[in-house]
């Protein structure tokens, strides 16, 4: 950034928008614990107490910075060049579902708040509503659009949400663990023991790479096309 870029972002007014846009930047330089109320007055150059005439509370924060995160959701898919869903309703979700997750990969933490966040967001309703209309374009009754966002779940908008999470121990599982843990999880010691991912730049949560990801997107997608070829009226 220009010394004029900063001086004009430096004196622009404080907003809700301007200050879930300095939220995100340190969320993205060092993780979502880094977000205090203090820390975002400090990088904004006003005391905490300021923030407060435009976000209530820190949970009012993590609200705007999903507002500016769930726009660029809309923005990521606006512009994509996908199938015509009422030819490959499959492709264009497909390619829906990627461009969400390469947004939710520059904000890894978006995920976490994601999950946690209660008030509703029009722009989320509006990638969801845009998803329902590829589905419908594509064949599909409103009843299996319903199941379908139920079964395709965090995928559609860019990321698998984990069965479990077992923390940073599995990041620093060595062979003699895995030995110590076999006659308890024989099975799961055996899988891991095969199958190592070491690809940090494609990951959104343990063992959530990009493969994984397209797996199982490609997995739902084929058995909903199944179900919704069943269901067509010759």
């Amino acid at each position: 950034m220009t010394d004029t870029a900063q001086t004009a972002a430096a004196t622009r007014p404080l907003s809700r928008g301007r200050i879930g846009e300095a939220a995100v930047a340190v969320a993205d330089a060092e993780g979502i614990g880094a977000v205090s109320m203090r820390r975002i007055g400090q990088e904004l150059g006003v005391e905490a107490m300021s923030l407060y005439n435009h976000v209530a509370n820190k949970d009012a924060m993590l609200d705007a910075m999903v507002e500016l995160v769930a726009a660029q959701l809309i923005a990521g898919t606006s512009s994509l060049d996908a199938p015509d869903p009422a030819t490959d309703w499959r492709g264009a979700l497909r390619a829906r579902a990627l461009a969400a997750r390469e947004v939710m990969l520059r904000h890894r933490w978006a995920p976490g708040v994601l999950q946690t966040r209660t008030a509703m967001n029009l722009d989320l309703v509006r990638y969801y509503d845009g998803v329902v209309g590829v589905l419908r374009a594509g064949g599909f009754s409103n009843d299996l659009a319903h199941h379908s966002l139920h079964a395709l779940g965090s995928r559609v908008v860019g990321f698998s949400q984990e069965l479990f999470d077992p923390g940073a121990a599995a990041d620093d599982a060595s062979e003699e663990m895995l030995e110590a843990m076999a006659e308890h999880v024989p099975h799961l010691v055996g899988m891991l023991a095969e199958v190592a991912h070491d690809d940090p730049a494609s990951t959104l949560g343990w063992c959530d790479d990009q493969s994984e990801f397209e797996f199982g997107l490609d997995v739902l997608l084929e058995g909903l096309e199944r179900r919704r070829a069943s269901t067509v009226v010759p």
